[in-house]
């Protein structure tokens, strides 16, 4: 009962809403960083007590609580959206919320059939470092390459420890084993102010707060992760901020060092130029950043949420294991390497 009355909260007092029926697109308030911050199922400080917090519970409770509202119903979610930031928010659920417009930082762990560029929004993590209000410039940028972050990762982010064994003992290169916490985010501060690379590679999934933190720290993104979605990229032409490099040409033994030694102090400034125009959009507590691009993707979806809502209500329901069109598979993104 007591999570009914938290679910419950979610709903505004009556005074402060729109007619429903005027409503074009209903948020879905969820603090899924709990799925990254919290244990699935972390121990009671009592032995014997049932857990504290278990993130799985929450999950089916949340969706319970929707599918007995009659907004989530009336159109079976697809006027809902939904923030799924964590790789692991929602994960147990994600099937009976994907009609939803999910905002997502990328589709790693998810299936073509339930997320797409078509419906959903690629957001970026919020930055954990300080953002650099410096001058543009490499003279206080002694370092060429930096890095700090977990060696050891699974899946695509296995390239991390074959990167490691490749640039720890290039000169002016910069690369560290570490993990979360209040000294080692001090020194990635330090790192990235002072470096005028800095490399992203994949981890668990594509993406990696690292990439906002290097944008933030006009600190030129290296990127080497072959399946990586960018946020607002009908508005950011990433190509002017960040040099993408395959997986395969970045592990020719030398290649990535020669490469970025022979981009320019000119490139370097020009691309700094661009990263100071951007960083607004990966800035959440900025009034004109992050927020505001990700509600104004999200209206751009309106038409296809109307046309997907019409068609819902003439189909004749069946079971099939055709893929369904409302939902289709962009996922299978790729980059080619690229100054």
């Amino acid at each position: 009962m007591r999570r009914k009355l938290e679910f419950s909260c979610m709903i505004c007092p009556r005074s402060s809403q729109l007619e429903p029926s005027r409503i074009t697109r209903w948020r879905v308030a969820l603090l899924t960083c709990l799925s990254l911050i919290v244990n699935p199922a972390r121990a009671g400080t009592v032995p014997g007590s049932d857990p504290v917090y278990s993130d799985e519970k929450m999950q089916e409770e949340l969706v319970e609580w929707l599918e007995e509202q009659e907004y989530w119903r009336r159109n079976n979610g697809r006027d809902h959206v939904v923030f799924a930031g964590d790789p692991n928010a929602l994960y147990r659920v994600l099937d009976r919320v994907k009609n939803a417009v999910l905002l997502l930082s990328d589709f790693g762990r998810v299936r073509s059939d339930q997320g797409s560029l078509i419906k959903d929004v690629i957001v970026p993590y919020s930055h954990r470092i300080n953002v650099y209000n410096g001058d543009i410039g490499v003279e206080e940028r002694k370092t060429l390459l930096f890095f700090m972050g977990n060696r050891y990762r699974k899946d695509g982010g296995k390239i991390r420890d074959l990167l490691f064994q490749m640039l720890e003992k290039e000169e002016d290169v910069v690369i560290r084993h570490g993990t979360q916490s209040r000294e080692n985010r001090r020194t990635a501060t330090r790192g990235m102010h002072t470096s005028k690379f800095c490399l992203n590679p994949a981890g668990d999934t594509p993406s990696a707060c690292r990439l906002f933190d290097s944008i933030v720290s006009l600190c030129v993104p290296l990127i080497v992760s072959d399946s990586i979605e960018l946020p607002f990229e009908d508005v950011i032409d990433y190509r002017k901020i960040a040099i993408f490099v395959d997986t395969e040409s970045s592990l020719k033994p030398g290649y990535l060092v020669r490469m970025l030694r022979a981009v320019s102090t000119e490139k370097i400034l020009e691309y700094q130029k661009q990263m100071r125009e951007v960083k607004r959009y990966f800035v959440y507590s900025d009034s004109n950043g992050t927020v505001n691009e990700i509600w104004r993707e999200v209206a751009q979806k309106l038409p296809l949420i109307q046309l997907m809502i019409n068609r819902d209500k003439r189909l004749v329901k069946k079971d099939s294991t055709e893929p369904d069109c409302s939902c289709l598979c962009t996922n299978q993104s790729a980059h080619i390497t690229s100054l």
